[in-house]
């Protein structure tokens, strides 16, 4: 149907019109055949391109048989005849010429039509917002405001939840801080925890966002322990690579560790696996206060494939991150 239409169309306009589509059409496919690596779009560009030729071909060989002087038609004597006036004192009536379509007029005319049409169609995606570009949307976090805390957030008013700290650890900005700038949150969460091994006294609220190649936590622990106290106790445990810094004017510490692998058996055939270890991971823990009188906050980095970010990628999560959380002491 629409090629029947197109040949509807005068020379003049139809000729403009297959030339722009196929040139804007064949540089289009064969610029995004260059970035993507696509030979077979590569194969479509190229016979755009081709036919765009031809075109342009026919055209030319158009143009130049209109500018070619036409030769001087012959006129039989008895037709000169039959048109003279019987009368020859009567007026000669002049005839007028046919007047022919301006061609240039045409042809600039389809050219500007849609080379505005082909203008909104190459820059329309870059200028409108999208609702759907075909990526999943990003994770968000749930809100907790109807959670009941427990009892250590009471003694401890000024603690942050699991749900601040899921907010303020779920940054538009975080995958890029990663070093991994087009990947999306698959998954975050923040919960509302007490440490463990302190009987419910201590609030340890937690947050993680978890990306295709990164898992970032966030942990507050509200207790006594300061990083100094806390870089001698590394001394014993199993923690490599640690080294002591200052991040925002606080006491600092990165190690080296790793997690615990937990396979939890949801067929009812038995309570799962042993507890493993996990993947390598990396924390920076920091003060909550310049002075170090107690409580850090715990930036932890690991993947699946065992990989890990530069230290320098934990260092600008905590920049970010941590102004975001109040400077709250026990």
């Amino acid at each position: 149907m629409l090629g029947f239409l197109v040949r509807l169309l005068p020379f003049w306009v139809r000729e403009p019109l297959l030339i722009l589509v196929g040139s804007v059409f064949g540089v289009r496919i064969m610029y995004l055949a260059h970035r993507d690596g696509e030979w077979v779009a590569a194969a479509i560009g190229l016979v755009f391109l081709v036919f765009t030729a031809v075109r342009v071909h026919t055209v030319a060989h158009a143009l130049r048989a209109r500018r070619a002087p036409a030769p001087a038609a012959e006129v039989a004597p008895a037709a000169v005849a039959l048109a003279a006036p019987a009368d020859p004192a009567a007026p000669a009536v002049a005839v007028a010429a046919e007047k022919e379509p301006n061609a240039w007029g045409q042809a600039v005319a389809a050219v500007a039509v849609f080379a505005a049409l082909g203008a909104a169609l190459w820059l329309g995606p870059h200028l409108l917002p999208s609702d759907d570009d075909g990526a999943p949307p990003a994770a968000s976090c749930a809100g907790g405001e109807d959670e009941e805390l427990p009892g250590a957030y009471r003694k401890m008013p000024r603690a942050v939840t699991g749900d601040e700290l899921c907010n303020a650890l779920n940054r538009p900005d975080l995958a890029q801080l990663l070093g991994t700038p087009a990947e999306t949150a698959t998954a975050v969460s923040g919960t509302s925890n007490t440490a463990p091994l302190t009987d419910g006294k201590v609030a340890q609220p937690e947050a993680e966002v978890q990306f295709d190649t990164y898992t970032v936590n966030v942990s507050v622990t509200y207790n006594e322990l300061s990083i100094a106290q806390y870089v001698k106790l590394m001394e014993y445990g199993e923690e490599t690579d640690v080294r002591t810094l200052s991040v925002l004017g606080r006491p600092a510490v990165l190690a080296s560790g790793h997690t615990m692998k937990i396979e939890i058996n949801l067929g009812g055939g038995g309570s799962g696996g042993p507890v493993e270890q996990g993947p390598p991971a990396r924390t920076l823990s920091v003060a909550l206060d310049a002075k170090d009188r107690g409580g850090y906050c715990d930036i932890t980095v690991w993947s699946t494939s065992g990989a890990l970010p530069d230290d320098s990628a934990l260092l600008d999560i905590a920049e970010k991150v941590l102004p975001t959380i109040p400077d709250r002491t026990v």
